[in-house]
């Protein structure tokens, strides 16, 4: 790693992260790999693999979720999985190679009772695996939390989305205030946070930004930061919208790679539509971490063995469990 790593900061203004987002491509990435490589081994990717535990059937509208019960988009709610199985999944994972584990359950909140135990229960046997542990479970309250933290929980995944002045536009059942409280309430408790955005949904680059600027003035800095480009599905309101310019993305990644040099930057949803050469180019401008496995909840993923090919390609691998 490099001897001169980048200053921390949280008081980013959107002109000061306008002027880094639209520095000549070239310029840009060159300076995110030098953060990158400041704080980070350059040639690890850490592997995380995601599982729905629950899904369909979410009362929340957000436009590009095909779990939401708002939508049409051929989701069908289905019950939540058993420990067993769960652990079955986690086993697979580890033995190709993740590191993280993460849990999705398609619940505007959670809600007190056998569901939220079972939860607890996965936490405390995908950990007692040795791999690190992530759920998304929507909002949760200060004992939620602090039973998560009981239980061992690595991370809690909990995305911002976009910018305050955007969200209106995808998503009407719950505020920003909501998401940027429950994320205090993780950070409190000493759970990591994982919390991005997506791009493509017609925001504008200010909104990007400011989305940045909004993760970047969080107290630590999330742990990790996932970096989605819009996966168009059929039945939601945003399945029109036209295909994120994989450039986009990666000025995003460099872009939250400078901004907060210690977080792992997540490449995440839309990665099925990148070619081996965009990927690559996205872990030159600071990307660490990408999702691991044939799906993304409800929507489809590199599988496993394109990964690991790729991951030959370009002489990376994955990132040792952290024990």
């Amino acid at each position: 790693m490099s001897e001169e790593p980048a200053a921390v900061r949280r008081d980013w203004s959107l002109p000061e992260v306008r002027v880094i987002h639209d520095l000549p491509l070239t310029e840009l990435v060159f300076r995110a790999q030098g953060v990158h490589r400041a704080h980070h081994a350059s040639a690890e990717v850490q592997l995380c693999t995601l599982l729905s535990v629950k899904t369909g059937g979410c009362q929340e509208d957000c436009g590009y979720c095909p779990q939401s019960a708002h939508h049409e988009s051929r989701v069908e709610p289905s019950p939540m999985l058993s420990v067993s199985d769960v652990l079955a999944s986690a086993r697979a994972a580890k033995e190709s190679g993740a590191s993280r584990f993460c849990m999705g359950a398609a619940w505007r909140q959670a809600k007190d009772g056998p569901a939220f135990e079972r939860v607890l229960e996965m936490v405390r046997q995908v950990r007692a695996l040795g791999l690190e542990t992530c759920v998304t479970l929507g909002m949760l309250d200060d004992e939620q939390v602090d039973a998560l933290a009981g239980a061992g929980l690595t991370a809690y995944n909990h995305n911002l989305d976009t910018s305050r002045e955007f969200y209106g536009s995808v998503v009407t059942t719950r505020t920003y205030d909501e998401r940027l409280e429950t994320v205090g309430r993780v950070q409190r408790a000493g759970i990591h946070v994982c919390t991005g955005g997506i791009i493509g949904m017609g925001e504008s680059i200010d909104d990007r930004c400011r989305m940045l600027v909004t993760l970047a003035s969080l107290e630590p800095h999330p742990e990790s930061v996932p970096i989605n480009a819009l996966v168009r599905v059929p039945g939601t309101p945003l399945a029109g919208r036209p295909p994120t310019d994989p450039l986009e993305l990666v000025r995003m990644i460099a872009t939250a790679r400078i901004l907060m040099p210690h977080s792992t930057v997540r490449l995440s949803a839309g990665r099925a539509e990148l070619t081996d050469e965009a990927q690559v180019l996205c872990f030159l401008a600071g990307a660490n971490s990408i999702f691991y496995g044939d799906r993304l909840l409800t929507t489809g993923n590199p599988d496993i063995e394109r990964d690991q090919a790729l991951l030959r390609k370009a002489g990376l691998s994955g990132r040792p469990l952290q024990q």
